[in-house]
C-alpha cells in the first residue's frame, strides 16, 4: 500500500468550500487538491493500491482529516474542481469524533483528529517525511531498470482488490513547512533533491520510484 499523508496548516475544516477561490479564501485548497489528485490518479484510471489522508487543519473549529481510498473510489474525475467537488460535500458535514471514521461516499471517509491520529493508523507502515535536507530516498546503488518492478501491487475486482507488495507512507506539507512536532521514533526524513518541489511533483516522483522498484533508503 502506498499512502500520503498531506497537511494543509491553513485549509478550512468545515463549511461552504470557496471553489472560486480556493487558493484565498479556501486556505490553499488548491495545492491539496492538486496533490491529491498526483496521488490517486493516472492518466486513465486509479490508482487502487493507494490511500490519501488530507489534514485540513485551518479551522473554523476543529481539525478534519478526509480520506480517500483508491481500491474503494468511484466517480472521481481528473479536473481539479470535480475533485474539490467531492471535498466540499464532506466539508459541509459536522466533523467526527477524532479517530473515527464516517464513510460519506464510496471510497471517500471523514473523521476528525490530525497527523497523530493518521501515524497511529498506520503504526504498521514505513513512513517517510518528504525534507530536501535529509538524505536521498533512494540507496546509492540504486539503478532504474530497463522493465518496470512496481513495488507494490493489486489485483481483483473493484471493492474486492488484494494488495501486495511495499507498506510506504509519505508526509508532505502544503506550501507551508510542516510541524515541529513529528515524534523522533518510527519516522524517517528523505529527500528527493536538494530543491523544495510543489507537493504534487514530488509525489509524482515517489510514485515513479515505486513503479520501477528502485531500491529505496529506508534504514
Amino acid at each position: 500500500m502506498r499512502r500520503f499523508a498531506l497537511i494543509g496548516n491553513r485549509a478550512m475544516s468545515q463549511g461552504k468550500l470557496p471553489l472560486n477561490d480556493m487558493a484565498g479564501g479556501a486556505g490553499r485548497m488548491d495545492v491539496l487538491v492538486r496533490a491529491l489528485m498526483a496521488s490517486l490518479l493516472t492518466s486513465h484510471g486509479l490508482r487502487h493500491d493507494t490511500e490519501v489522508v488530507l489534514h485540513l487543519n485551518g479551522g473554523p473549529g476543529p481539525s478534519r482529516r478526509i480520506k480517500f481510498v483508491g481500491s474503494l473510489l468511484k466517480g472521481v474525475h481528473a479536473e481539479e474542481r470535480a475533485v474539490a467537488g467531492q471535498i466540499a460535500k464532506v466539508l459541509r458535514q459536522p466533523i467526527p469524533a477524532q479517530g473515527h471514521w464516517i464513510e460519506r461516499s464510496a471510497g471517500i471517509f471523514d473523521g476528525g483528529g490530525g497527523l497523530m491520529h493518521t501515524l497511529e493508523e498506520w503504526r504498521e507502515s514505513q513512513v517517510v517525511c518528504l525534507d530536501a535536507n535529509s538524505p536521498r530516498l533512494w540507496s546509492d546503488d540504486a539503478k532504474i531498470s530497463l522493465q518496470s518492478n512496481p513495488s507494490s501491487h493489486f489485483d481483483g475486482e473493484h471493492g474486492a482488490f488484494t494488495i501486495s507488495g511495499i507498506d510506504i507512507g509519505f508526509i508532505l506539507s502544503d506550501d507551508k513547512p510542516l510541524p515541529d512536532a513529528l515524534p523522533l521514533s518510527g519516522i524517517i526524513h528523505r529527500s528527493i533533491g536538494d530543491e523544495w518541489l510543489q507537493g504534487h511533483m514530488a509525489i509524482g516522483i515517489c510514485h515513479f520510484l515505486l513503479d520501477e522498484g528502485v531500491e529505496l533508503r529506508l534504514h
